[in-house]
């Protein structure tokens, strides 16, 4: 899938370099905010939390009625992802032996996001959707258990094996963008979105992972950013 991704990235560099002279076709920056989660039927969910990440890129933004109203906008994204360990407490056996563990840290899934977004800007005031395409560009596992053997025994921190290994992971995903806005005169505007995917993110054969609680898990998040489209020539 990088070709594809490539491709994409060549057509809308293109596209931009040709903007100067294109009437109604604009370039933007977007920064801001992912407060990310895990949705999907997921076991044990409430000991996964939301957690923070950026969200940033270029997008194209291409005027369809002429004065505004109605246009197509296409962005690529570099967009963090994933979830934070709720430190709960929890009973396991090994061997044959009782242990208390507690898992705590969070685990961070990169993504290079590219929606193509329907936007209609109505005075300013801004409501856009459309699908999305999301690869996987990395992984950052910061868990850490705590594992004491019972009743009494001595508190032990191991750290995940393999923490940036994607090969358990499906890379790419398809899914969706729908969200408010309110963009000036200026290019600038303040953006409100939700975003999920339309599949789970595990494969199949890496059922052990986080104990198979996330084998049916797919990724969304709110995101808050701000975005700027430069002006036309």
């Amino acid at each position: 899938m990088n070709h594809k991704l490539l491709s994409i990235a060549a057509l809308l560099t293109v596209a931009a370099a040709s903007s100067a002279q294109a009437q109604g076709v604009r370039l933007g920056l977007r920064a801001g905010t992912n407060y990310a989660n895990l949705a999907g039927n997921i076991k044990n969910e409430n000991t996964y939390n939301n957690k923070f990440g950026f969200l940033g890129g270029v997008m194209l933004n291409a005027d369809v009625t002429g004065d505004g109203f109605f246009s197509i906008q296409p962005e690529v994204l570099y967009s963090q992802k994933g979830f934070e360990n709720k430190p709960t407490e929890y009973t396991n056996t090994i061997l044959g032996v009782g242990y208390t563990e507690k898992r705590e840290g969070k685990v961070n899934y990169n993504y290079l996001d590219v929606p193509v977004l329907l936007k209609i800007n109505a005075g300013g005031f801004i409501v856009e959707a459309g699908p999305q395409y999301s690869y996987l560009l990395s992984a950052n596992d910061e868990t850490k258990i705590t594992r004491t053997r019972q009743p009494n025994g001595t508190p032990s921190v191991t750290e995940a094996q393999d923490k940036k290994d994607v090969s358990g992971f499906k890379r790419s995903e398809l899914g969706y963008v729908a969200g408010v806005g309110y963009q000036a005169d200026n290019g600038l505007s303040l953006n409100l979105r939700y975003t999920g995917a339309f599949s789970d993110f595990v494969k199949s054969d890496n059922g052990t992972y986080f104990n198979g609680d996330l084998a049916n898990a797919r990724h969304s998040a709110v995101q808050l950013s701000l975005g700027y489209l430069i002006p036309s020539k």
